[in-house]
């Protein structure tokens, strides 16, 4: 079942030249804005792994074949997102927390962390992480 998100908000427009209008923020929305960038793609798949794992374990979703489902991706990548889980507390921790990026891709990705995953022992996992 499907529910629908009603947004509301006051906007003001100015006229431009050649009659065209032109949104106007709010000078105090300006000052207000969060932080410049956005997150590293590996910091969002971290916290959504975490996410995920919650869900499974409140019992809000039996299993990944079920995440599957509900996300709309394939069983595989959503073993590889949660495979996450399995990377050193202190990793995962670095990884949540990476500076955002203005521009360009992260210097992270999840490609090259399906290596250090498939390592048990934590302080293996760092040494590969760190190189």
């Amino acid at each position: 079942m499907k529910t629908g998100l009603t947004v509301s908000a006051r906007v003001r427009f100015e006229p431009r030249r050649k009659g065209k209008r032109c949104l106007v923020r709010p000078a105090e929305k300006e000052a207000t804005e969060g932080p410049c960038g956005r997150l590293p793609r590996i910091t969002r798949l971290m916290a959504l792994a975490i996410h995920l794992d919650g869900l499974i374990q409140s019992g809000a979703v039996a299993n990944y074949a079920e995440l599957a489902r509900l996300g709309n991706v394939t069983r595989a990548r959503v073993t590889q997102i949660m495979n996450l889980l399995n990377l050193a507390p202190d990793i995962q921790e670095s990884l949540l927390f990476l500076p955002r990026l203005e521009q360009g891709r992260g210097e992270v990705c999840l490609r090259d962390l399906q290596k250090v995953v498939g390592v048990v022992v934590w302080r293996e996992q760092w040494a590969l992480y760190v190189t």
